[in-house]
C-alpha cells in the first residue's frame, strides 16, 4: 500500500484507505475517493495529478494525493 501520489500516469490504482481529518475524509469520498473504487493516473506533475476516477477527470492537489492510499491493480496499458 502506497499513497497516490507514488502514481505515476498510466497507473490503474484501487483505493485501499483515506486518511486525514474527517473533514478532509468526506470531501475526498464525495469526490469518490472511496475504499475499493479503482482509478487511473493520467498525469502527475510535481505531485498534483490528474485522475480518472469512475469516468470523470479530476485534479487533486499533492496534499490531498497523499491522504489516499492505494495499491495497483496492473501495469501501465
Amino acid at each position: 500500500m502506497f499513497p497516490l501520489t507514488f502514481g505515476e500516469s498510466g497507473d490503474n490504482l484501487m483505493i485501499q484507505q483515506v486518511g486525514g481529518s474527517e473533514e478532509i475524509k468526506k470531501h475526498l469520498g464525495d469526490l469518490g475517493f472511496v475504499p475499493g473504487a479503482s482509478l487511473r493516473v493520467i498525469s502527475s506533475h510535481n505531485g498534483d495529478m490528474i485522475i480518472d476516477l469512475k469516468g470523470t477527470k479530476l485534479a487533486i492537489t499533492r496534499e490531498m494525493a497523499s491522504k489516499v492510499r492505494t495499491d495497483k491493480l496492473n501495469s501501465k496499458s
